[in-house]
């Protein structure tokens, strides 16, 4: 497959999961643009801001692979880069049924496709809810981050 994808998240923060769909996307497509978005169902940890910085970190000097924060529609963001395809992990049947009825209105909205990865087994259990709760406790996360991506926000938060 060829052509540019969006891998669409609130990425806060970005885990091993997030992390491993990327590299292994990157076999699919020419170009993944990491979108960081605002879900305003949830509550933020990091600043859209802070969570680019972390994930650009951790693609330094891979080509293709880009970060850019959004704040639209994933379709509009999508089509205003030329993508012609989303990308999506699946952890579990209740991801894939959220992810299906996202998929089927983006696709009857445009022309964009979203092709789904299922995450490897030793990531199904890992989700940014989580991680973020053992951060915000002052736990150890460095099982469930990027080594890079966690460097970043070590130092971020010892400078709060």
């Amino acid at each position: 497959m060829e052509g540019i994808a969006i891998f669409p998240g609130s990425f806060d923060p970005f885990t091993v999961g997030h992390e491993n769909l990327v590299r292994r996307g990157l076999s699919l497509f020419d170009h993944i643009i990491i979108g960081v978005g605002h879900n305003t169902g949830k509550g933020l940890y990091f600043p859209t801001e802070q969570r680019v910085a972390f994930i650009r970190a951790e693609f330094e000097g891979e080509t293709r692979v880009s970060v850019e924060s959004y704040d639209n529609l994933t379709v509009d963001f999508a089509k205003q880069k030329n993508a012609q395809f989303i990308l999506r992990g699946i952890r579990t049947s209740a991801d894939f049924e959220y992810e299906r009825a996202i998929a089927q209105v983006n696709r009857q909205m445009t022309s964009i496709d979203t092709v789904f990865l299922l995450t490897t087994p030793q990531h199904t259990p890992v989700n940014s809810s989580i991680v973020r709760d053992i951060l915000k406790h002052g736990g150890d996360a460095s099982l469930f981050i990027p080594p890079t991506v966690y460097r970043c926000i070590t130092e971020y938060m010892n400078l709060k």
